[in-house]
């Protein structure tokens, strides 16, 4: 039974999303497939709101897209281009390390693997799993506020942080979802079951939403 309600809230989510409502890391993943674009695409997305994101990668890409090329920038010129995601000076640092290590160590390839992607400086699992996901177009579930938040709404799982909703995810979500599950809860957490006051009302899945935890909706 659980298994047909999943099947059926995510096909009311493809229903509802809209392409152009997607976050710009999966638009630049259907557009150009290319690892190296997609991590450093979701490291500039982290605390930074999408639209920023959006203007600040397309600045930085007409710059360089490839490592090398990206380490022929100073970190001023990444800042410059970058400005204002959150945490730009850190991140511009961030982007020069990252790109150094995968040429040394890489011979300039992003990783395929969660170890390896890991290993790599300021990149943590939410970020992998997106890569891995987005990137390589490996089964991998990426584990954002949103999708620990709404998981836990519709009862999918009950947990008390993104680590522990990753883990429970993959025991209860069919594999055949986990590479879409981000892009489509993302989404839907934007629009319509927002952190606070969610509105429910014209929730598309409010029949099937028990509605845990939600104190106060619209």
């Amino acid at each position: 039974m659980e298994k047909e309600r999943i099947a059926l809230l995510i096909q009311k989510l493809e229903d509802s999303a809209g392409a152009a409502e997607f976050p710009i890391v999966t638009q630049l993943a259907e557009t150009r497939r290319d690892p190296f674009l997609i991590l450093i695409s979701t490291v500039l997305s982290l605390r930074t709101k999408d639209e920023v994101t959006a203007t600040a990668t397309e600045r930085l890409f007409s710059l360089a897209s490839t490592p090398e090329t990206m380490l022929e920038l100073s970190e001023e010129e990444i800042r410059q281009a970058i400005y204002p995601v959150g945490f730009y000076r850190n991140k511009s640092r961030q982007i020069r390390e990252i790109c150094r290590d995968l040429i040394e160590r890489f011979s300039s390839r992003v990783p395929d693997s969660l170890e390896d992607l890991l290993s790599l400086k300021g990149v943590g699992q939410k970020t992998a799993n997106l890569v891995l996901s987005l990137g390589f177009e490996k089964d991998a579930i990426c584990v954002d506020t949103h999708v620990h938040r709404i998981s836990n709404r519709l009862g999918l799982v009950s947990t008390k942080t993104p680590e522990q909703t990753e883990s429970a995810l993959r025991n209860v979500l069919p594999r055949r979802y986990w590479s879409r599950y981000n892009t489509l809860l993302v989404s839907f957490g934007q629009r319509v079951c927002r952190p606070l006051s969610p509105l429910c009302s014209s929730c598309p899945l409010a029949e099937l939403c028990p509605r845990i935890n939600v104190t106060r909706h619209r």
